[in-house]
């Protein structure tokens, strides 16, 4: 998928594409190394855009695993069907898919990978996502997100660091990717398991 694709989508959608450039290889396999792919049953990916994240977790993937994106861009999704054959795409916002249909007779989440512009969203929009998407990854799993060097300082930054903080267990972060644009670092957190 071309680079210009996501610029043109970027102009158009800023607001839902949220960057100027797709995600870095490098950006992506520390993603997949901090979300634990390879051992991964069950995969949700929110916002696969360009598919920068999509391919390094089919590239991780075991096999006979399932994967679902969620990917609000008709444009976006049409083109990773295209590209990625056996991948399940759906068009929806993460806030409003009905998950709890979708899992009928199927494992909850065990990751989440997310590429949405957590800092280009509203409060409401960043807590309505959380909130309908973490009950369904399950108990151990792994939410792994990223954040721009600089913009996770913004007020609408620091406010989705601490809902994540809120909501999973020891969220960490990890080293700083330089090698995309904007360098970027990921954001791991797990869902804590039940003590009984």
């Amino acid at each position: 998928m071309s680079a210009s694709l996501f610029f043109r989508e970027f102009l158009t959608n800023w607001q839902s594409v949220g960057a100027v450039a797709p995600s870095s290889p490098a950006l992506a396999e520390r993603m997949m190394e901090a979300a634990g792919i390879w051992k991964a049953n069950h995969v949700l990916e929110l916002g696969p855009g360009t598919g920068a994240f999509t391919a390094a977790i089919r590239d991780s993937l075991p096999k006979h695993s399932e994967y679902l994106g969620i990917e609000i861009n008709d444009g976006f999704a049409k083109q990773l069907r295209e590209r990625f054959h056996g991948m399940n795409f759906e068009v929806a916002g993460a806030q409003e898919f009905d998950f709890a249909s979708y899992l009928r007779g199927r494992p909850p989440f065990d990751v989440v990978v997310s590429g949405l512009p957590w800092t280009a969203f509203p409060r409401s929009l960043q807590e309505s996502i959380l909130e309908n998407v973490l009950p369904h990854l399950g108990q151990g799993g792994s939410f792994a997100t990223f954040a721009y060097l600089g913009f996770h300082q913004l007020p609408s930054g620091r406010r989705f660091r601490q809902l994540l903080h809120e909501r999973l267990h020891g969220v960490e972060t990890s080293r700083v990717v330089w090698a995309n644009l904007p360098p970027a670092f990921v954001y791991i957190g797990r869902k804590a398991k039940e003590t009984h």
